[in-house]
């Protein structure tokens, strides 16, 4: 019971730690570099993000835990990696967007993790239908962040 406990706090606190690397580069970026671009008409109020991305890595992490959580089961570390992989991608996607000020190389960076979310659903699916569920508004919202990226890229 206590490895169970210790694997779902472990792995929202993981998840979590996505965005506290992200807020990093950001906090200071926005009312500087970021204030100063040109975004499109459908860019949300700033306050809107805080509240999406925290429920998304607490989504993320409980997905995570679903399947971590299983036995050892044949191809486990292969999903692991892959959901470790987006969530690199994602964290690196504010160093590159607010950290190196690059829209450009962040619409790459938020394409390949557009993939590989797609993909971790895919293969959690098989584990946990439940967990792959549980990423899907991730997914959503990398979407709709693809396009307001794509926009605030092309319009500076």
């Amino acid at each position: 019971m206590k490895i169970k406990w210790f694997k779902l706090v472990s792995s929202i606190i993981i998840c979590q730690l996505a965005g506290i690397i992200g807020s990093i580069f950001t906090v200071n970026s926005i009312p500087t570099w970021y204030a100063t671009l040109i975004k499109p008409d459908f860019n949300p109020p700033g306050w809107v993000f805080g509240p999406v991305w925290i429920t998304l890595y607490l989504m993320m992490g409980i997905s995570l835990y679903l399947v971590w959580k299983q036995d050892n089961f044949a191809g486990k570390n292969k999903l692991l990696t892959i959901f470790f992989i987006q969530l690199f991608l994602n964290a690196i996607w504010s160093i590159i967007f607010f950290g190196l000020k690059s829209p450009g190389w962040a619409f790459a960076d938020i394409m390949f993790l557009w993939l590989f979310i797609l993909l971790t659903i895919v293969v959690f699916f098989k584990t946990s239908r439940t967990a792959s569920i549980l990423l899907i508004p991730y997914l959503m919202w990398v979407s709709f962040a693809s396009v307001l990226n794509y926009f605030i890229w092309r319009l500076n």
